[in-house]
């Protein structure tokens, strides 16, 4: 593992996220280096300094004492990128308390379930979403104690405005005496069926937050940073607040939605140096076509990297011609809390893969054999797994023992994903464990199937899943949007059969294709594909809280 982070000391040896992503930087002289660029979505542009973060998040450390919010209490954010939620997370986890961030696009029943479970005592929201999704049943959240308010205009009745509240609370805050093991952080991700499970992180997740931003994505001090995510999906938090500022860098915040020439423009003007995305994101980028990056000026950027779901072998190949250089995919889960494997800066890329352990992550494939989990040679496909005891590794799911503990067998933490590793020791992604498709004594990954339909120039994105079949036990049926300047019909559905029979073979390639506008996918950019199962079948659709666009 590359050199730990000089812990700033403190007399009792406790440790303090807060502490060591701004204090310690503050103390040592950085005060005046730009933490946050704020790119507001109407044009607005601020910079906030290490030292104005420091103030401003003891401030509202402040506002949380003033209103007898204690050490241990849960914090939910829930609004967009602005500059507030940042010093929200960070204000938090200085006061010892602990924060959940939650998506802007959340619907009312969402937002109540999560703060349902997490108990939350604290609420840091809009007045407009407050209104609109939260105000109906605040009073049926018995342990919500306090509702701050972000942005100017009319404060709801039973809420207190935050700037104001900002403005007359002190900046002088000692971080909390939070222990290693002390919950700085709740992360929701959806079960396949049931309840939200709420992923709890360490204060010493740090530790990993900050030596995996240096060996998986060349995180360095006064770097220009540039992590798309939104901090209600833990990429957005572990790698667009904490890694960033442990690792004293400068980063971009931009509070719109994606727009391509918004971004292109963004990378060239502001010389972003590491930029960390999305495979929705650099699909779209695909769609647009080459020509529509040529105007701009990419040479700043020495380190492109991608996570929310496998990068397909085209993306990779693409962005090398269009940038280049490739995006490095890499892998890693809520409950990971940090990067596990990955296309580390200086390695090979092989397209498609999603790398190498990072230092002081040991993975492997296993499969259960009479109880306990025997490991795999390479090139056989099993599951995923990782030997537990990483900094960042979840310590629970909220109230949900006996779930959590499922999750390890034999001195392994089992990920739920099928993967296989090759002679070189990459690791590649096959499907979730219940994606997997059986047909005709073949064992299918979507993921496969899928990256060979989007090689054909009309396809942009493709959602597969099998569906029962009475000599084959499952076909594979495909779900496909197209790219511009291709029409839907017959001729090109028997095409790109064609094309996938070619390319799999005709065991492995789809029976059935259908044409879609868009799939079904999650805010982290994820295709839902249980869900276009579900109705496929009949079947309940489960938790969808985190669908984002559905499938038209």
């Amino acid at each position: 593992m590359s050199e730990e982070i000089t812990l700033a000391k403190t007399a009792d040896d406790t440790i303090n996220i807060a502490r060591q992503a701004l204090d310690r930087h503050v103390a040592e002289g950085h005060g005046a280096q730009v933490a946050i660029l704020w790119l507001g979505k109407d044009g607005a542009r601020r910079e906030i300094t290490y030292g104005d973060l420091k103030d401003l998040s003891s401030r509202f450390a402040s506002v949380l004492r003033d209103h007898d919010i204690e050490q241990g209490d849960s914090v939910f954010g829930l609004m967009g990128r602005v500059p507030e939620l940042y010093v929200s997370a960070l204000g938090t986890l200085r006061a010892g308390c602990v924060f959940t961030p939650l998506f802007s696009a959340f619907g009312p029943e969402p937002i109540r379930t999560r703060m349902e479970i997490g108990s939350a005592n604290v609420l840091v929201t809009t007045a407009s979403i407050y209104r609109r999704k939260v105000a109906a049943w605040r009073d049926d959240i018995p342990s919500l104690k306090l509702a701050l308010i972000v942005g100017d205009g009319e404060v709801p009745d039973g809420c207190v405005a935050l700037g104001p509240a900002l403005e007359a609370a002190s900046d002088a805050f000692e971080p909390a005496s939070t222990g290693p093991e002390d919950p700085a952080l709740i992360h929701f991700t959806s079960g396949t069926t049931g309840k939200p499970k709420g992923a709890v992180h360490v204060h010493n997740a740090m530790m990993y937050h900050a030596s995996s931003g240096r060996d998986a994505l060349d995180l360095k001090p006064s770097t220009i940073y540039w992590c798309t995510a939104d901090p209600g999906w833990v990429t957005g938090t572990s790698y667009g607040i904490l890694s960033p500022l442990l690792n004293r860098v400068t980063m971009i915040v931009d509070e719109a939605e994606f727009d391509l020439d918004r971004w292109y423009d963004t990378i060239q003007r502001e010389k972003v140096e590491v930029w960390y995305s999305a495979p929705t994101a650099i699909r779209m980028m695909m769609r647009a076509g080459a020509e529509a990056a040529t105007p701009y000026d990419f040479s700043s950027l020495r380190f492109m990297a991608s996570v929310g779901e496998p990068l397909n072998p085209e993306a990779v190949i693409w962005s090398e011609k269009v940038f280049g250089q490739p995006f490095h995919d890499n892998w890693w889960q809520t409950e990971t809390g940090g990067i596990m494997i990955a296309n580390r800066p200086g390695m090979e890329v092989k397209p498609g893969s999603m790398g190498k352990p990072l230092p002081g992550i040991t993975a492997g494939i296993v499969e259960r054999e009479d109880g306990t989990l025997k490991e795999l040679p390479e090139g056989e496909i099993g599951e995923l797994a990782l030997r537990p005891g990483w900094p960042s590794m979840m310590r629970a799911y909220l109230h949900e023992e006996a779930r959590y503990q499922k999750c390890f067998v034999d001195g392994w933490y089992l990920s739920g994903d099928l993967a296989m590793r090759d002679a070189d020791g990459y690791f590649w992604f096959v499907g979730r464990a219940d994606d997997l498709i059986k047909t005709s004594g073949h064992l299918i990954g979507p993921f496969e199937v899928e990256s060979a339909l989007i090689e054909h120039e009309a396809i942009a994105e493709a959602g597969v899943i099998g569906i029962p079949d009475e000599t084959a036990g499952e076909v594979v049926k495909a779900y496909v949007t197209l790219n511009p300047g291709f029409e839907a019909s017959d001729a090109l559905e028997r095409d790109v059969r064609g094309h996938a029979r070619k390319t799999l073979g005709p065991a492995v390639a789809p029976r059935e294709i259908v044409f879609r506008k868009t799939l079904p996918k999650t805010r982290s950019g994820k295709i839902m594909r249980r869900l276009l199962k579900a109705r496929e079948l009949g079947l309940p659709e489960g938790d969808i809280s985190t669908l984002e666009t559905d499938e038209t």
